[in-house]
């Protein structure tokens, strides 16, 4: 199975699976204290916050030894190795790009809005919103599995300990709900739902107007 799916590896989604690796392993053996320091996605008006966090924010996961520990990254690029070169096969590479890094942005920006929003109305501890990175490429993944979801939405897909298939749109709309009802109920569980949701909102929007050949970008 894993022979016949590395076969498959487009070249876009099989360099932005290494690029996570490289990241990864610097990261957690070289220079982790410095790494995730600067190449984390602080809130923007967070001391600590660097603009170009956020694009390398989706190249860093939990740390080795803590939270999620590897499983984060690991359960992400087995997700992208299934859905990314699909998706880029449809679209091209270079669109495909654009799709992966506007998805990213996107996680990033609803990200924060829900953080300035817990601040604005619910009084949230600043130093804990100000401390607290984004890390991962869940949110530009999450854009790609959307981007699947819009073009084939009946497709069934196998989910571990789950006997039988389940359709794209019931999943998607699944995880959607999930994400928001426990991104504002306040269990996260060191998950950033709002990205996840944020990641989505973008591949749904990208591939709404691709399909509908309105807005092509070149």
């Amino acid at each position: 199975m894993f022979r016949n799916m590395f076969g498959q590896l487009t070249p876009i989604t099989k360099n932005i699976i290494i690029l996570n690796v490289i990241m990864y392993l610097a990261s957690n053996f070289f220079m982790q204290d410095k790494m995730y320091e600067l190449f984390s996605a602080f809130y923007v008006e967070s001391p600590y916050f660097k603009v170009w966090q956020v694009v390398t924010h989706m190249f860093m996961h939990a740390p080795f030894d803590g939270g999620a520990g590897i499983m984060h990254i690991v359960f992400n690029m087995f997700t992208l190795l299934s859905f990314g070169p699909i998706i880029e096969k449809i679209l091209g590479e270079k669109k495909f790009v654009i799709l992966y890094f506007l998805s990213g942005f996107g996680a990033f920006a609803l990200h924060c809005l829900w953080n300035y929003f817990e601040i604005a109305e619910h009084g949230a501890n600043i130093n804990i919103i100000y401390g607290t990175p984004l890390v991962g490429a869940s949110g530009a993944i999450a854009g790609i599995v959307a981007a699947f979801t819009m073009i084939a939405p009946d497709s069934k897909i196998a989910i571990m300990f789950i006997p039988i298939g389940i359709k794209a749109k019931y999943l998607m709309t699944a995880a959607l709900v999930a994400s928001l009802y426990f991104g504002i109920n306040g269990e996260a569980g060191g998950i950033a739902h709002f990205a996840h949701i944020g990641g989505a909102i973008v591949g749904f929007i990208y591939m709404y107007f691709w399909k509908k050949d309105k807005y092509r970008i070149a």
